[in-house]
């Protein structure tokens, strides 16, 4: 998939909204593409209670449920357009496998700038557990 097209299939999942007094979510969208060329989607969710989910981990979560866990491409997005995920999304994208590193992020649409995980995650401190598997 092109990184328009992985851009614009996610861009329908986009829709804000209080889903309760408590819940909000939808502002942000991830898309995942895996290295057997399937897309996952998720939602960001931010609740009263304190406990929340990025739309990024939200797609790895979609990704492991149906039994994959390499990703190539990343796409985030809001109203506003594509950025990069927050630390913690990093973290759980590179504990994914052991070549995370190389999954590449999509920064800018227009230009389809991107950039590798490796290169948000310098000197990332789990490298030498995926050498001893």
């Amino acid at each position: 998939m092109t990184w328009k097209e992985l851009y614009h299939s996610a861009e329908k999942y986009l829709n804000e909204r209080d889903i309760s007094p408590f819940l909000h979510g939808g502002q942000v969208v991830a898309a995942i593409e895996t290295d057997k060329g399937n897309v996952y989607y998720g939602v960001c969710l931010d609740a009263a209670c304190g406990w929340g989910l990025c739309a990024e981990r939200n797609a790895i979560l979609n990704m492991i449920t149906n039994g994959e866990s390499k990703v190539v491409k990343v796409v985030a997005l809001d109203k506003t357009g594509c950025g990069s995920p927050c630390g913690a999304c990093r973290e759980a994208l590179m504990q994914l496998d052991k070549d995370s590193g190389e999954m590449e992020i999509l920064i800018d649409l227009e230009t389809e700038k991107t950039v590798k995980l490796k290169e948000l995650v310098p000197d990332w401190w789990g490298k030498e557990e995926f050498k001893n598997k």
